[in-house]
């Protein structure tokens, strides 16, 4: 079964970053696709990032040329670096393998605020 943990969330001020970490179990993490995702208050989950097992990213519209995803394969971790953080960024975010296998990690809260 697929273990995922995030963490790395916070508060933050407008215009600051954070860096979120995803711990992905081993075997999952060297053969999955790994996307991030986000659930904002009240909002449905959306799709932030994604990262291939070659290291191809794709990005929502809303957060190209702010947020970068990567993988470190030592340590079988996918990071979201997030920097020019605005409100509109608090949400819950979670990692998951694609196609995910009907577990999600507790994600991790992320606070954007003065």
């Amino acid at each position: 079964q697929v273990q995922l943990v995030e963490s790395g969330g916070g508060l933050v001020q407008p215009g600051g970053s954070l860096r979120l970490s995803c711990a992905v179990s081993g075997s999952f993490f060297r053969l999955f696709t790994v996307s991030w995702y986000r659930q904002p208050p009240g909002k449905q989950r959306e799709s932030v990032a994604t990262i291939t097992t070659d290291g191809v990213t794709k990005y929502a519209n809303f957060v190209k040329g702010r947020f970068a995803v990567s993988r470190d394969y030592d340590n079988n971790t996918v990071y979201l670096q997030m920097s020019d953080l605005s409100p509109d960024d608090t949400a819950v975010y979670f990692c998951n393998t694609v196609p995910d296998f009907g577990v999600w990690g507790q994600g991790t809260q992320v606070t954007v605020s003065s």
